[in-house]
């Protein structure tokens, strides 16, 4: 087993400081990003998912999409038999 070494910031590796609140990964005072490749427009809907191989039951992960993603990353979900809920952000 490694050691986690500290950067000389006082954070491991790999594991910036949070300057602010986080939701679904980026900062709160900043608008949601569309999770399609390539994508920066605002996220609109959340793909809620889980891969029932990997995950529990009720364990869900989520992908933001904007309207001209969302059909295309709900169809690759539920084409895995992943895609758990869709839902409007705010």
């Amino acid at each position: 087993m490694g050691t986690i070494r500290t950067t000389p910031g006082g954070f491991p590796r790999g594991r910036p400081a949070l300057l602010c609140p986080v939701a679904y990964g980026r900062c709160v005072d900043e608008p949601p990003i569309c999770s399609a490749k390539g994508c920066r427009a605002v996220a609109v809907w959340s793909l809620r998912w889980n891969n029932p191989k990997l995950h529990s039951p009720d364990r869900r992960k989520t992908w933001l999409a904007c309207d001209a993603h969302r059909d295309g990353l709900g169809r690759f979900l539920d084409a895995r038999g992943f895609l758990r809920e869709v839902a409007r952000i705010g």
